[in-house]
């Protein structure tokens, strides 16, 4: 199975460099630095190698690789992203504290090349990202392998399961899974993983930055302290009109409720611009001008200022969830005290979404319909959000400690 996926890998590279070609239309950093994805970095001495595919990874590595930093000193952890929007969150949040790459393509020589110039002492795997040579390669080589903060969904689950044991060999190769919860263990066990433990979830012990919460705090009085004000935050196509809509019921029973609308993806900013432009609201985007008490819209149009645009509303919609993406990070907003709406779609956070609607922090919406209504109902009850808020304050709280779980994983695998 290995050789077979090994030949696949080679066969359709050309492919994947032709739709990374097609994707740089867009975003003209796909066709860059594409050396660092078979292998050619500058070498170094790392401590650790932590791979996080995208934006949410890199997001929730953050604690983590900041701990690594204090442990091992400036230059001596290596970041990995296999996205550009993963590769400029990671040189946002970190800079030259960290060294940083594309991550190689599963290909034996690529891998192999990275190893060689990156020389890891240990590797942590974010999440969910298993590649049967990347691990092959480093377990031959002795180098402890941890996937961190693993979850694996229903959906993952079945998928995986039609390959169980070529899976089971992969997992074999780990030196530990560390879950995220009793659930995800017991699937990861269930494909034959020998080394499972349940770590928690490390996208609690997230830090809240003071400066973004300050600018956010200006932002809020930009926008008027005393006015609604509501943030739909990290949308998907489709879900941009959803909360335009949403907007537009609410400002006939609330004329001066005020909406931050934040895509997920940087490469539609412009595109969602022209949506904004065309409800006939009146609007402004952050990359242009500040708002003011009559901006209706404000389109979020910057990287890594989420803490900012959450700290600046009363009630947060995290997108991802009224289209089958899956969901994304609703415990953000919880740790900020704001009552967090969702859609259906959260099989990629199930235990968050769990956790939010048994205390009572959260509202799952049966579809877009239900948001301008649920919204609207909220803010005509102050009591219930300060509950709610709180509510989800807490329950983030009480869920710390799963970074330090996870550090002494580390200690005891180096």
């Amino acid at each position: 199975m290995r050789l077979l996926y090994t030949l696949l890998l080679y066969l359709i590279t050309p492919l994947v460099l032709l739709r990374l070609l097609w994707k740089s239309r867009l975003q003209p950093e796909y066709r860059r630095r594409i050396g660092e994805r078979f292998g050619f970095v500058p070498a170094g001495e790392t401590a650790v190698w932590v791979h996080a595919v995208s934006v949410g990874e890199s997001l929730a590595a953050l604690p983590l690789i900041e701990q690594l930093i204090r442990r091992h000193g400036e230059g001596r952890v290596w970041i990995t992203t296999t996205t550009p929007t993963g590769s400029a969150r990671v040189v946002a949040s970190l800079g030259s504290r960290v060294r940083h790459s594309y991550a190689p393509y599963d290909l034996p020589a690529a891998v192999a090349r990275f190893l060689d110039r990156a020389r890891p002492r240990q590797v942590v795997v974010m999440e969910t990202e298993l590649w049967p040579n990347l691990f092959r390669a480093v377990r031959k080589r002795g180098i402890p392998l941890i996937v961190a903060n693993a979850r694996l969904s229903p959906r993952s689950y079945r998928g995986y399961g039609r390959l169980r044991g070529a899976i089971a060999g992969v997992l074999g190769d780990c030196r530990e899974v560390a879950a995220q919860s009793e659930a995800d263990a017991e699937r990861f066990r269930s494909l034959g993983a020998p080394r499972v433990s349940v770590m928690g979830n490390i996208k609690f012990d997230m830090a809240l930055p003071e400066e973004q919460l300050q600018r956010g705090r200006e932002l809020r009085l930009r926008l008027g302290a005393q006015r609604p004000v509501w943030i739909a935050a990290s949308t998907h196509d489709g879900e941009e009109q959803a909360a335009l809509s949403a907007q537009a019921e609410l400002l006939q029973r609330l004329p001066d409720c005020a909406l931050i609308l934040v895509p997920r993806h940087p490469q539609r900013f412009d595109e969602v611009a022209r949506l904004v432009e065309r409800s006939g609201l009146r609007w402004g985007r952050r990359s242009r001008a500040e708002p003011d008490a009559g901006t209706q819209v404000f389109l979020g149009d910057s990287m890594g200022e989420m803490f900012a645009y959450f700290s600046a509303a009363d009630l947060a919609f995290v997108g991802g969830s009224l289209v089958p993406v899956g969901g994304h990070n609703v415990l953000e907003p919880a740790a900020l005290g704001l009552p967090v709406l969702f859609g259906p779609h959260m099989h990629n956070f199930v235990a968050a979404r769990d956790l939010l609607l048994e205390r009572g922090a959260g509202v799952q919406l049966a579809d877009a319909a239900a948001l301008a209504p649920a919204l609207q109902a909220l803010f005509g009850e102050p009591a219930q959000r300060t509950r709610m808020g709180e509510a989800g304050r807490a329950a983030v709280a009480a869920n710390r400690g799963a970074l330090d779980r996870l550090l002494r994983l580390l200690d005891e695998a180096a």
